[in-house]
């Protein structure tokens, strides 16, 4: 191996890697602030390819009904129990609506949309606006129910979450996969690197989507909510925060992430219903190299494990995916050494 095989190698690891550390970042988000450890993160991923693979055919994608579905259970799980809890018919049937509309409207826009071939910027932008659409509402069927459980209910459940949306993409995108054209098509030559447009979208999205994220926790009065959650649940619900909304927020931008990074990697690789779960499995063990808990450690992590691959591609390409996920074993012997048991454990 020389020096340009090497520089070509550490570009497409960080490249992969910059995925890999928003799905990680996402990752430790709703797990701090619900305890969630959320598998299906990688099932946004494909959703978010798929979902623009089908407009760009000119056919409504399968996750619009999907989301409607999901959008009328939710919103008569929401009736029902509000009316349990306060007898109020009148604010029961408001939180409903309150949770049906939003849906309604992005299923409604992109079923006159899918036809009418608009330029591929559009496009993307429904797709994510689809599969955004679908966090609160995952939150509200599977989990807001449970909040009070124990990570491992929370954990059994995230695997029931992660099947059924695995099964559903099959059933809405079919077995075949697809492969998303790229948003830039120039090429740029920096030495031994061969720079495609597409890798600087990657780098330059993800790099700003991370600073954005930063701003939102630091200087939002709603990022600062979730962070009072991720501390201290029980005192941020007596601050009158509440857990609910901070769960459904969470929720939305796991999957607002989760469809951006489908559009960023669509056009790099093929994109099949089930591609989701080892491309979100690589964003977790980012974030157990963080220990579930630090931000800039999911990156870093999520850069190490990118270029892990990328170097295990080269020397042993039918065990790449071995070395990454082997990655996992003794950082969690390493920390499960240094850290106590924590109160949950008894």
């Amino acid at each position: 191996m020389d020096f340009s095989i090497a520089s070509i190698l550490l570009l497409d690891g960080f490249t992969n890697g910059a995925v890999y550390a928003l799905l990680g970042l996402a990752t430790v988000l709703v797990f701090t602030v619900t305890r969630v450890i959320f598998i299906p993160q990688g099932e946004f991923v494909a959703y978010g390819a798929l979902t623009l693979a089908m407009l760009q055919t000119g056919k409504t994608p399968g996750t619009v009904w999907l989301l409607m579905i999901l959008a009328v259970v939710a919103s008569m799980m929401e009736l029902i129990e509000r009316w349990r809890h306060h007898g109020n018919a009148v604010r029961a049937l408001q939180s409903a609506l309150k949770t049906l509309v939003f849906p309604a409207l992005i299923s409604a826009l992109s079923v006159w949309a899918a036809p009418q071939q608009f330029p591929l910027g559009v496009q993307a932008a429904l797709s994510v606006a689809i599969v955004t659409a679908f966090g609160p509402l995952v939150y509200r069927v599977a989990y807001q129910s449970l909040e009070a459980a124990t990570p491992l209910v929370l954990l059994i459940v995230s695997v029931g979450v992660h099947f059924a949306m695995t099964g559903l993409g099959l059933l809405f995108f079919g077995a075949e996969g697809f492969r998303n054209p790229p948003f830039w098509d120039e090429r740029f030559t920096v030495g031994p690197l061969a720079l495609s447009g597409q890798t600087v979208i990657i780098f330059v999205v993800s790099l700003a989507l991370i600073v954005l994220m930063w701003l939102y926790f630091e200087k939002s009065l709603r990022g600062k909510a979730l962070r009072a959650t991720a501390v201290n649940r029980t005192g941020a619900r007596l601050m009158g925060i509440s857990s609910h909304t901070s769960g459904q927020l969470t929720f939305l931008l796991a999957a607002f992430i989760g469809a951006l990074s489908g559009l960023l990697i669509g056009p790099t690789t093929t994109v099949f219903y089930d591609s989701g779960f080892l491309i979100g499995l690589k964003g977790f063990v980012a974030a157990v190299i963080a220990g579930l808990s630090s931000y800039p450690g999911a990156l870093l992590g999520a850069l190490f494990v990118g270029v892990v691959e990328s170097f295990g591609s080269f020397w042993a390409s039918a065990f790449k995916e071995v070395i990454v996920f082997t990655l996992v074993l003794p950082i969690l012997l390493v920390r499960s050494l240094r850290s106590g048991h924590s109160d949950e454990d008894h």
